[in-house]
């Protein structure tokens, strides 16, 4: 006997909102939260049990306010912005930034490749010196692989002043990372070599 096609996204929330459908919540929740925490992982620095706590409160809010979802953007980037607004907040009531050159975000299985992870860790040496707006716009366009508009409307911010971030992010990295090439006795290995081009292609890997 063939199983029923899987609901779509948006079918499973029209059910939670005609009836608060717990199970449909729930399908919700199981696809939807190891992106969720990977990208919560970028943003709190590598702090797997504060990713943890904001997936946690990003999820509760999102079944408080579903009522509020108007299909205006994919459910994933709807979560985003919760996670986003909810990091945020964390952020203000502890009155510290969590993201610094020195420590750098937990490597999953999936980046096992030593190559790859010196890459990311040139680009994220090299988002030092961008502002929290900056950070924010790289984050959510090259990490969370969404689209300008995707990423303005979890920023909350005009698409052009997203595109201006944006921009001035990338050239600053490419900078950054070109400071490091320059210094006397450093050559630019192959790893900074694969940064640079990556910055430069916007891939960000």
């Amino acid at each position: 006997m063939t199983s029923p096609p899987a609901q779509s996204d948006h079918e499973l929330i029209a059910r939670v909102i005609a009836r608060g459908d717990q199970f449909a919540f729930s399908e919700l929740v199981k696809r939807h939260q190891s992106a969720l925490r990977a990208s919560l992982r970028k943003m709190t620095n590598g702090h797997a049990e504060l990713s943890d706590d904001i997936a946690q409160e990003t999820f509760i809010l999102a079944w408080k306010n579903i009522g509020k979802f108007r299909f205006e953007a994919k459910f994933s980037t709807w979560l985003y912005r919760i996670a986003f607004n909810a990091w945020q907040s964390d952020i203000r009531r502890k009155s510290e930034v969590l993201m610094d050159e020195e420590s750098m975000p937990e490597q999953g299985s999936i980046d096992s490749d030593a190559a790859t992870i010196a890459t990311r860790r040139d680009l994220e040496r090299a988002m030092v010196d961008l502002s929290e707006a900056e950070r924010a716009a790289i984050h959510q366009c090259f990490y969370n692989d969404l689209s300008h508009d995707e990423a303005a409307y979890v920023l909350q911010m005009p698409l052009g002043t997203l595109k201006t971030h944006v921009l001035r992010a990338k050239d600053k990295m490419r900078q950054r990372l070109a400071a490091y090439a320059a210094e006397p006795g450093l050559k630019l290995g192959n790893t900074r070599e694969a940064a640079v081009e990556s910055c430069e292609q916007g891939t960000l890997i």
